[in-house]
């Protein structure tokens, strides 16, 4: 397990390509978002998804998966067609600490998709989560890293994350501390916005 440590708004560009090929190659690891450190791979990455589930303890159809994309342009690629008011509502808060749920169409692989016929979507305020998309020009499957903590629900130090998570994972991007709030989540799949779970993001 490799770990590494760069600037949040300015990231390292030779650890960026290393995660890249990483993540291509299969791996899997925790980076970075705007809200709460999570954990990673590439959407294709079945197996990825496999372990991911495993760690959190969770069946692929019942875990809390969302995607992780770097703008607006390719989510329609994994969607069925919504309004514009729905765009409007995705353009004026992402970026930003948000998943909105949208319905899926069949490019989301089955393993993901399951029985659910709807997807996590995010594109986090966060210059490494953003650019690691970008590069790959693939979306990410994410799910936040929770604490054992009774207390506390998500680890936010690094070097703590690092302990639980070694041998479970096969890399880490550290920023830093990351936040103990998670992200706001919206249901958009119906005529008016439901929120599902109050977190960081405010709604515009």
């Amino acid at each position: 397990m490799d770990f590494f440590e760069t600037y949040e708004w300015n990231p390292d560009n030779r650890i960026l390509n290393e995660v890249i090929k990483r993540l291509q190659n299969g791996e899997i690891g925790i980076i970075p978002t705007d809200s709460i450190y999570a954990l990673v791979c590439h959407l294709n990455n079945k197996k990825g998804i496999e372990r991911i589930c495993k760690i959190v303890g969770k069946k692929p159809e019942k875990a809390n998966l969302s995607v992780i994309f770097h703008n607006l342009k390719n989510i329609s690629e994994y969607t069925q067609p919504f309004s514009t008011s729905v765009y409007k509502i995705l353009k004026r808060n992402f970026p930003g600490p948000f998943t909105f749920i949208l319905k899926a169409n069949s490019n989301i692989p089955k393993l993901f998709l399951s029985n659910r016929k709807t997807i996590g979507i995010r594109i986090p305020d966060n210059k490494v989560a953003l650019s690691l998309c970008e590069m790959l020009d693939f979306p990410l499957v994410s799910t936040s890293v929770h604490s054992e903590d009774e207390i506390l629900e998500y680890q936010t130090d690094p070097e703590e994350i690092l302990q639980t998570f070694h041998d479970k994972i096969d890399f880490m991007i550290s920023t830093g501390s990351g936040g103990n709030l998670p992200s706001t989540v919206v249901d958009l799949t119906e005529d008016e916005p439901i929120l599902i779970r109050e977190g960081k993001g405010v709604l515009i």
